[in-house]
């Protein structure tokens, strides 16, 4: 007679909290479980690729841009240095206008999936996305009452005429 084997218990799967980092591997070969509407592999064929030359004007830019600037939606940063509207210039380069460098570094970090959606969408790979660094001019502050007085003044002349007519004056 043969004895019964005992039953298997069944194996289980160990949990660990620590994730995987993803792969460069399967990230190039387009492998990778994320919400990426472009993979990196496709990202890299449409940044490197040469052969797309569709023509396009302003306008269309300005659509794909905004449906560009969607995808960064989740980063509060980047969206926020992307909302200046862009411009051609005369090699249908994008042109964007930020504010200081620590956008611009922000920005880098972004570029190649940017652009490569920008390229995607016009079917045009001579597209590149250059960044300006503009300085706007500071706005004087205005704090003393003497100076809001003076600025309320520049806007209406008149309140001069009604300050004196009144014989009104600050205290000064």
């Amino acid at each position: 007679m043969s004895t019964p084997e005992p039953p298997k218990k069944p194996t289980l799967a160990k949990y660990s909290k620590h994730h995987s980092s993803p792969s460069i591997k399967d990230a190039l070969s387009g492998k990778m479980d994320n919400d990426e509407k472009i993979s990196a592999k496709e990202q890299h064929q449409l940044y490197a690729n040469d052969t797309l030359r569709d023509v396009f004007n302003e306008e269309q830019m300005l659509k794909v841009w905004a449906k560009a600037v969607g995808e960064f939606a989740d980063n509060p940063n980047i969206k926020s240095a992307l909302s200046e509207k862009p411009f051609l210039d005369e090699k249908k380069n994008i042109i964007l206008n930020i504010t200081n460098s620590v956008q611009e570094e922000a920005l880098k970090l972004v570029k190649p999936q940017l652009v490569s959606i920008i390229r995607k969408e016009l079917q045009n790979s001579q597209v590149d996305l250059i960044f300006k660094i503009v300085k706007k001019p500071l706005e004087k502050i205005v704090y003393t009452d003497t100076d809001k007085y003076q600025e309320m003044v520049k806007k209406n002349p008149m309140l001069n005429t009604l300050r004196q007519e009144f014989n009104l004056d600050f205290g000064e």
